[in-house]
C-alpha cells in the first residue's frame, strides 16, 4: 500500500518541472510548446501580402528602329495589291496616327474637310421648322431629313434612321423639352453646342458634313479615312497633309493641360493590312505615280 509521501512524490516532481520551465530563456521555452502552435506561428510569419504591380499611366509604344517604313508610293502600291479586284470607289485609304500621351488625358476629335472628298454616305437630321428658312438651306446643302415634332416623334419611338444631327438654334429649346437627350444621347447624335452641332447657318455646316470626315482619339490613336483607292499619289500627298496639319493644330492647343506627341503614322485600308509611312512621297526604287490610278 503506498505510504502518502510516495502519493505526494508525483505532484513535488510535476511543480519542480513547471518552476524550471519558468526559467529557462523565451528562447528555449519556444521549443517546449507543442508542436502545431509552432508550425501555426512560422507559417503566419512568412505570409506576406503579395505587391501590386503599378498600372502604366501611358499607352505601350513600339520603337520605330525595328519597324520597316515605307514611302507613300510604295504604300499604295502594296496596299493596291491586296485590293485587286475591288471597286475603287468601295474601299477607302485610312490614316493611323499612334500618340503619346497619358490614357486619361484630354482626348483630341475634331472634323476636317480634306482637299479631296471622300464619298461618304452620311445621313443628316436638322431639327429646324421644314418650311423656314434654315429648314430650306439643310435640304439643299443635302439633309435627308429636316423637321421638329415629326423627328421628335420617331426618335421617341425608336426609330433613328440618320447617322448625324444638327439643330438650329432657335428650335433647341424645343429639343430639350422633347427630352431625347438619353435616346440619342448615347449614340453620340444629341446636339450640343460643344460639340459645334447648334449652329445659326445651318447650310454652310451640313455642306462641311457631307464632304467633311470626322476624327477623334481613341485608345491614343486618331483614324480617318483619306482617300479612295482611285485616288492618285498626288491627291493623297495632298489629303494626308492636310490632315496632319490639321492634327498637328489640335495637339498644340492641348499642350497645356496634357504632353501630346505623335509617334507613328499608318496608312491602310479597308481589306490591307498597315503601313508605317517615313514622310516621304517616293523612294528611290518606287514605281511611278501614274501607275497608281485608275481601276486595280
Amino acid at each position: 500500500m503506498a505510504t502518502p509521501r510516495s502519493l505526494a512524490a508525483p505532484f513535488s516532481v510535476t511543480r519542480l518541472a513547471a518552476s524550471s520551465l519558468s526559467t529557462l530563456r523565451p528562447e528555449v521555452c519556444r521549443f517546449a510548446t507543442p508542436a502545431y502552435q509552432t508550425i501555426r506561428c512560422a507559417t503566419t510569419s512568412k505570409t506576406q501580402p503579395a505587391k501590386k504591380k503599378k498600372a502604366r499611366n501611358t499607352f505601350r509604344q513600339y520603337d520605330l528602329k525595328k519597324t520597316e517604313q515605307f514611302a507613300l508610293v510604295d504604300a499604295m502600291q502594296y496596299i493596291r495589291a491586296f485590293e485587286v479586284g475591288r471597286n475603287p470607289s468601295s474601299s477607302k485609304y485610312e490614316l493611323h496616327v499612334r500618340l503619346r500621351t497619358l490614357k486619361n488625358g484630354p482626348v483630341v476629335r475634331n472634323r476636317l474637310r480634306l482637299p479631296h472628298s471622300v464619298k461618304t454616305d452620311l445621313r443628316i437630321c436638322v431639327i429646324a421648322p421644314a418650311d423656314s428658312k434654315a429648314g430650306q438651306e439643310a435640304r439643299s446643302a443635302g439633309a435627308t431629313l429636316v423637321g421638329e415634332e415629326e423627328i421628335f416623334k420617331q426618335v421617341q419611338e425608336g426609330v433613328i434612321e440618320f447617322d448625324r444631327c444638327i439643330c438650329h438654334i432657335d428650335s433647341l429649346q424645343k429639343l430639350n423639352k422633347a427630352g431625347l437627350g438619353r435616346l440619342l444621347g448615347p449614340k453620340g447624335l444629341m446636339p450640343s453646342t460643344k460639340t459645334g452641332t447648334v449652329v445659326t447657318n445651318v447650310g454652310p455646316t451640313v455642306r462641311n458634313m457631307v464632304g467633311g470626315s470626322e476624327y477623334r482619339e481613341r485608345l491614343g490613336v486618331i483614324r480617318m479615312a483619306v482617300g479612295q483607292l482611285g485616288f492618285t499619289p498626288a491627291e493623297m500627298q495632298e489629303n494626308i497633309k492636310s490632315f496632319m496639319d490639321a492634327l498637328k493644330k489640335d495637339v498644340s492647343q492641348l499642350q497645356d493641360r496634357v504632353s501630346k506627341e505623335i509617334h507613328e503614322v499608318v496608312l491602310s485600308s479597308t481589306n490591307a493590312p498597315g503601313f508605317t509611312l517615313n514622310g516621304e512621297f517616293k523612294g528611290p526604287n518606287s514605281i511611278s505615280p501614274a501607275l497608281l490610278t485608275g481601276p486595280l
